[in-house]
């Protein structure tokens, strides 16, 4: 508990927290390695995730692919690109692409092919072009599952973000590897405490998001498929009869 206290009392700490080496630099260079490689990953990952979640075609390969990339170790890629790129910001964010590219990939595929075929017929048959039922059909419908790999990306890098400390990159990652170097366990577990509340809020914010962006018909749907399937009783002919069953 008196360490708990510690590291709080490190964050509060006002001669911790400005500067170029306070916590809310580093915060905002943790957030810069977030965003940015979950921007970057999904300028890569989304266009071929539509494709192959469209056309059905090279979803095997997608899912080979988003598979082997999450079983890289993330140390591992970030030494491996450190020692071709050298220290600095570059490996890291490059490492974290690679990291933030599967759950993308998987959400963006994943939100076409949930989309009812009899939806998509239907668009077709009132003449719609195949470019319009990708923007106005499939992408809407599919949005909420996208949502939904950009926040498990976002969660996979702002934890592992930290790492970037390990070839100079900065982030929070630089006061646990220093409290730890140094046994100052109150500046290691205050920064941690800092990654920790902001993958929370970050995960809240996703969370809600990916509430927003579903269509209202859908959410219609779903509360009149709800009270469709009510349970309550009713009496025929003196026999309690259950509805919905």
């Amino acid at each position: 508990m008196n360490l708990l206290l510690d590291g709080i009392a490190w964050i509060l700490d006002p001669a911790n927290q400005t500067g170029p080496s306070g916590w809310f630099a580093r915060l905002g260079e943790q957030l810069a390695y977030t965003f940015g490689a979950v921007a970057i990953a999904a300028l890569i990952a989304v266009p071929l995730g539509y494709l192959v979640g469209h056309t059905g075609r090279g979803r095997d390969i997608a899912v080979s692919l988003s598979g082997g990339f999450r079983a890289l170790p993330s140390l591992g890629v970030l030494i491996l690109l450190g020692l071709g790129l050298g220290i600095g910001f570059k490996a890291p964010l490059l490492t974290f692409v690679v990291l933030a590219v599967p759950p993308i990939l998987a959400g963006a595929y994943a939100g076409f092919e949930a989309v009812d075929r009899r939806t998509i017929d239907a668009a077709r048959a009132v003449g719609m072009t195949e470019s319009q039922v990708i923007r106005k059909v499939e992408v809407p419908l599919g949005l909420p599952l996208l949502i939904g790999g950009l926040r498990s990306a976002v969660l996979q890098v702002v934890a592992t973000a930290t790492l970037a400390a390990y070839v100079s990159g900065g982030a929070l990652g630089a006061f646990i590897f220093a409290g730890v170097a140094t046994r100052d366990y109150a500046q290691t577990l205050g920064a941690s405490i800092l990654v920790t509340t902001l993958a929370l809020v970050l995960e809240g914010i996703f969370a809600l998001l990916q509430k927003l962006v579903v269509p209202r018909g859908v959410v219609a749907k779903e509360l009149k498929d709800v009270r469709a399937r009510s349970s309550r009783t009713r009496a025929v002919m003196g026999t309690p009869i259950r509805e919905g069953k």
